[in-house]
């Protein structure tokens, strides 16, 4: 099994280069597509065979080792059990639809390569997080399924509103990034060597660990959970995902309305022996999925395109399966999201044959057409409706129409505060800040020598001042340099609060300078290059389509964006978990504010990418503002 499991894991990173290495010519893309689907296919048909043969019994890989040092360990882990094996026949099934479907679907499209590029990598990342034995090696395939997420909501780079909600649904993914971070590091914290999938599933058996806290497990469950919603967005995260089906219909079909949106129901099967531990924490996940289905349920009937009807009841289903899981019926979760996968599938592949059938009636007919969409104009069953007053009628009407404000509601509290307090800090003379980095070293230097204490005190401002620095890169609207330096320094400053926190942990700090240094420089580089005839570089950020007018170095900067944000193609991905481990290990208060910056940094840093590199170049607006 272990063969099939790593070819299962590799032929879409296969896939993926031999489409890189190749031209444009969508024969031999459709050709790559269709052998790498029909050989995955044969991988899985294999492993499933085995799996039978060996009694459908959970099975571990180890493959290698990748880093070790103390009681830190990175195993290249993989687990296969009944969740796998439906989940993984699922993406097959589906992607090897969905790869047929866009050979004709996307025929001289211009960007027919980068279409497929994309979809390999997220079939990857989707491959990776089904078959990770650890939450670690989750969170690699959950970073991949995000970015690639990003790249196919934006595929239609020149208009503006597919990039502001790639941007969108990228916020939210980054966002939820700190309860999985977070959730990653209590599981060492807690479990110690024990936070591998298969030692989950028999973790409270023993009675030696029922004297954890309840308090700690409530966290690291609400951690998962705020995952687990964001991913699939659940309450209160419903918003974005009608505005992700900007991409094209394939992306839309494989990802948010058959595969992505199920990732967070994923996630609770793996982890369900730690939130399920507790009622309390049961009553969570259930009220999760209620008021989804209550907000999502009553939006659908409102909304004008068939895409978005699909998205909100794909929605409501994942919040019928948040209650299923609630109520132990792990089982039914499973035949649930086999069909409702199917079924979304394939409303958002005939979406485009409606619509135009429904021209071609219009077309033909003598006298006016009008079709009539009673879920529009009755959007509460008649025997229901009657009932209630008009003010409530109404009242519930302009609720679906504004999809509950739950998007204003998340960016009032969560990116509103943050930017404020950036737009201050960026309003500070810099003199002052440097005041204050000299006044609270020189002091805490001056105690630590009065009380022979550690170094581990100067870590407090080193980490006020790392925040500090991603929210001046965050609030930032004028200079992509200062925002890629911003992000850059307070990066950095990560690294520098730990080796404060343990000198010993001077390697693993070097480590993770390793990938995001060189990352930095290279980005420095690419928007200088980008921006040396740009006579927008001191003004507003506006979307300005170098990808087309400098495709080399906008290539580069994107490369500079995955290595900054430790994606797991560099050293800093590993880095990352290496500081939170540490940041665990001595002083587990630290891993928040280490957790933060670094989420806010990869907002920033995609803002910058994107409001560079994506849109219509500025020549074609200059030249259509002429005409």
């Amino acid at each position: 099994m272990n063969g099939l499991i790593l070819a299962s894991q590799f032929i879409p990173l296969l896939g993926f280069l031999l489409i890189f290495l190749s031209d444009r010519n969508e024969k031999k893309i459709a050709a790559i597509s269709y052998w790498c689907s029909h050989t995955l296919g044969l991988c899985i048909g294999g492993l499933f065979i085995l799996w039978g043969i060996n009694g459908f019994t959970s099975y571990e890989y180890e493959w290698f080792t990748l880093y070790e040092s103390g009681d830190y360990s990175f195993p290249i882990l993989f687990y296969f059990d009944r969740v796998s094996a439906i989940y993984l026949f699922c993406v097959w099934a589906i992607f090897s639809i969905i790869l047929k479907y866009c050979r004709v679907y996307l025929h001289r499209e211009t960007g027919y390569k980068r279409f497929f590029l994309t979809i390999f990598s997220f079939l990857f990342g989707l491959v990776l997080i089904i078959l990770s034995g650890s939450i670690d090696m989750l969170f690699a395939g959950w970073e991949i399924a995000g970015i690639s997420s990003f790249l196919l909501i934006a595929f239609y780079r020149h208009r503006i509103q597919p990039v502001r909600n790639a941007l969108r649904a990228y916020t939210i993914y980054r966002f939820c990034d700190i309860g999985l971070l977070l959730g990653a590091w209590m599981s060492h914290l807690m479990f110690h060597e024990s936070q591998h999938f298969s030692q989950l599933a028999v973790l409270f058996n023993n009675s030696s660990l029922t004297t954890l806290s309840y308090p700690s497990l409530l966290l690291i469950s609400i951690l998962i959970l705020i995952a687990a919603s964001g991913k699939s967005a659940q309450f209160p995260f419903c918003f974005w995902l009608p505005r992700a089906m900007e991409g094209p219909t394939p992306s839309s079909a494989i990802f948010y309305g058959a595969l992505s949106v199920h990732l967070g129901v994923f996630l609770l099967l793996r982890t369900s022996p730690i939130w399920s531990y507790t009622y309390l924490t049961r009553s969570i996940v259930f009220t999760v999925g209620l008021l989804t289905v209550i907000v999502a349920s009553i939006s659908e009937k409102t909304q004008s395109n068939i895409k978005g009807k699909v998205a909100y009841g794909s929605i409501t289903q994942v919040g019928f399966m948040f209650m299923e899981l609630a109520l132990g019926l792990e089982s039914l979760v499973l035949v649930h999201f086999l069909g409702n996968a199917f079924l979304r599938c394939y409303q958002l592949l005939v979406s485009p044959s409606i619509v135009a059938h429904l021209l071609r009636v219009e077309g033909s007919t003598n006298n006016d057409f009008y079709i009539q969409n009673s879920s529009s104009l009755h959007f509460l069953p008649k025997s229901i409706r009657n009932t209630l007053p008009e003010v409530l009628q109404n009242t519930l009407y302009v609720f679906s129409l504004q999809e509950g404000n739950l998007e204003l509601v998340v960016r009032s509290v969560l990116w509103v505060p943050l930017k404020r307090i950036g737009a201050i800090i960026n309003k500070t003379n810099p003199w002052l800040s440097i005041l204050y980095i000299l006044i609270s070293f020189t002091t805490i230097g001056f105690l630590l020598n009065l009380s022979g204490a550690s170094t581990k005190y100067v870590a407090i401002p080193v980490s006020i001042l790392m925040v500090l620095t991603s929210l001046s890169a965050f609030s930032q609207k004028h200079s992509p340099f200062k925002v890629w330096n911003s992000i850059g320094l307070s990066t950095i400053l990560a690294g520098v609060a730990i080796c404060f926190l343990n000198p010993d942990t001077f390697f693993d700090v070097l480590i993770f300078a390793s990938g995001i240094i060189p990352a930095w420089l290279l980005g420095i580089i690419a928007l200088t290059k980008l921006l040396k005839n740009d006579s927008f570089a001191d003004s507003p950020f506006t979307y300005r389509g170098m990808s087309e007018t400098q495709p080399k170095f906008s290539l580069l900067l994107f490369l500079s964006f995955l290595g900054l944000v430790g994606f797991p193609i560099s050293p800093a991905f590993l880095g990352e978990d290496l500081l939170l481990s540490h940041a665990s290990s001595h002083d587990p208060w630290f891993a928040l504010p280490i957790t933060i910056a670094f989420v806010i940094n990869g907002i920033s840093a995609a803002r910058i990418f994107q409001r560079l590199c994506m849109g219509r170049p500025t020549e074609l607006n200059n030249l259509k503002e002429g005409t």
